[in-house]
């Protein structure tokens, strides 16, 4: 058990650290492998965040990865969403949040593949 808390850490840590967000790996394998409610899959996500992202921050800002065009409004807004969607989760039942979920990363998915590359 332990050692499969240590892989989904590690997964996430590396797709946390690409920018992607280890939220797509850490939730559903909580709530597959360990059988937690998606709220409490979601906290855990939402506390195992804030270190990650610092590391992840520091490593992409000494690499010169960082825009500040616009970053105050998305953050702001950011804020403004974060209260909103926590708002939203707690209100709503576990079943309807785990679907809302699954579609948002089904819907990511999709549109990854049909995604054209840049030039």
């Amino acid at each position: 058990m332990i050692f499969l808390l240590i892989i989904i850490g590690f997964l996430s840590g590396i797709i946390s650290g690409m920018g992607i967000g280890g939220g797509t790996i850490l939730i559903p394998a909580l709530s597959i492998f360990f059988d937690y409610e998606q709220h409490t899959a979601q906290n855990f996500n939402l506390i195992y965040f804030i270190p990650t992202a610092i590391i992840a921050l520091f490593t992409h800002a000494k690499s010169g990865n960082i825009e500040k065009k616009g970053l105050f409004k998305i953050i702001l807004f950011g804020l403004v969403g974060a209260g909103a969607g926590a708002f939203l989760a707690v209100n709503m039942k576990a079943a309807i949040l785990r679907k809302c979920f699954g579609g948002f990363l089904f819907i990511m998915g999709i549109s990854e593949i049909f995604k054209k590359e840049k030039k």
